[in-house]
Parts: C-alpha cells; sequence; structure tokens
C-alpha cells in the first residue's frame, strides 16, 4: 500500500483503491455494489487517518504465559456531514467499533451552491477526542469548513477531515482556513463545473448510497 503523504495532506493509493474508485464512479453500478465499494474504500482511509493513535500497554495472559498487549489510548469520535457521510462511519465504526458517533447536518443550497446547517449532536469529550470528520465529497470545501468550524467551537482540538474524493478547490480552502486539519482522501480529482460538482467525480454520494437518484 504507498500514500503520498504532505503535512496537512495523505493521498491513500492502493489497487483496491483503484479497482472501487471506478465502480464508484460508473453511473451503471447499482445501490448494493456502490455501498460494498464505498465500505472498503472507507476502511483502508480509516486505517490511515487512525494509524497514529496512541496507545497504553497492560498485562494479558496468554495460554502459555503473561504478556504485554496494548489498547487505544484515545477516545475516537467520528462526526459525518449528513446524509452522505453515513457511508463512510459505517466503515470506520468497523474498523474502530467502540467509536462514538455525532452528527453534523448539512445541505447544499443549490443557487448559492453554500451549505445550509440543519443539525448537530455531538457527544461529549469532543476536546480530548480524535475527531474525523468525514464526507465522500471534498467539492468547495464550503460544507467542510463550516463542519470543522463547529466542532473548533465545541473545543475539538485533534481533528482530522476523510473523504472519498477531493477537487483542488476543497483541498485549497481547508489548507487556507484549517491547515492545522489533516487530509485523508482516496482521489484528488481535476475541477469544479459550473454547478459546483467534482469533475470527473462520481455524481450525488449520497443520492447513489441511498438510492435517491
Amino acid at each position: 500500500m504507498s500514500q503520498e503523504s504532505l503535512e496537512d495532506l495523505t493521498l491513500v493509493e492502493h489497487p483496491v483503491i483503484s479497482r472501487d474508485l471506478t465502480i464508484l464512479r460508473n453511473k451503471e453500478t447499482n445501490i448494493a455494489e456502490f455501498r460494498q465499494a464505498l465500505k472498503r474504500v472507507g476502511i483502508i482511509l480509516a486505517y490511515h487517518a487512525l494509524k497514529e493513535l496512541p496507545l497504553k500497554e497492560y498485562t494479558i495472559e496468554t495460554p502459555i504465559e503473561k504478556t504485554t498487549g496494548y489498547d487505544i489510548d484515545q477516545e475516537i469520535i467520528v462526526v459525518p456531514i449528513l446524509r452522505a457521510g453515513l457511508g463512510l462511519t459505517d466503515a470506520i465504526i468497523q474498523f474502530i467499533p467502540n467509536a462514538k458517533v455525532g452528527h453534523l447536518g448539512m445541505y447544499r443550497d443549490e443557487e448559492t451552491h453554500e451549505p445550509v446547517d440543519y443539525y448537530s449532536s455531538i457527544p461529549e469529550g469532543v476536546e480530548d477526542a480524535m475527531v474525523l470528520v468525514v464526507d465522500p465529497m471534498l467539492a468547495t470545501g464550503g460544507s467542510a469548513h463550516d463542519a470543522l468550524s463547529f466542532l473548533k467551537k465545541q473545543g475539538a482540538q485533534h481533528l482530522r477531515f476523510v473523504s472519498l474524493i477531493s477537487a483542488p478547490e476543497g483541498i485549497k480552502k481547508l489548507r487556507e482556513l484549517h491547515p492545522d486539519v489533516h487530509i485523508i482522501t482516496s482521489g484528488i480529482d481535476e475541477k469544479l463545473n459550473d454547478d459546483a460538482f467534482i469533475v470527473p467525480g462520481l455524481g450525488d454520494a449520497g443520492d447513489r448510497y441511498f438510492g435517491t437518484v
């Protein structure tokens, strides 16, 4: 598994990701195949997003003798941007089942292309937790910026943003406004079109995941 790592961005490259992004992009892919491919990529992204978690040691006993065991020494909170982020959340909590899950509800105004907030529910402990904000598409960066700003106001200090596909415009915005937040993504596409959709992209990830196309 290879990756291109910069100080504020990790582009994860893997043969499984190349195959599954193709499945996700293909307009002929059915709902079940789309969900399965998104989950597979999400698990790989979770691995990279959480690989630097601190560990604590404790003693266990194997059938042979006592030995040192390990557990994660930091709480993890996953915050999907509703609703498309829910698909990635399912993958991450498979990877780390005891993670808490918060929710941020936003939708895109079709005329202004700006995010509109409508719901929030964040677990306690956000101040000390590793917080993964997840959204399959990092397009203009508007929703990501709003979500990260909201969580910082709640006291979050250890933030990462996880996406399937990112546009250069969205990456640029987060680098300018949230240089402390590491971005983990499996694809950087060409650009945004006039309707602020990622090109070539994969369409509306939420509609395709939930079957509301």
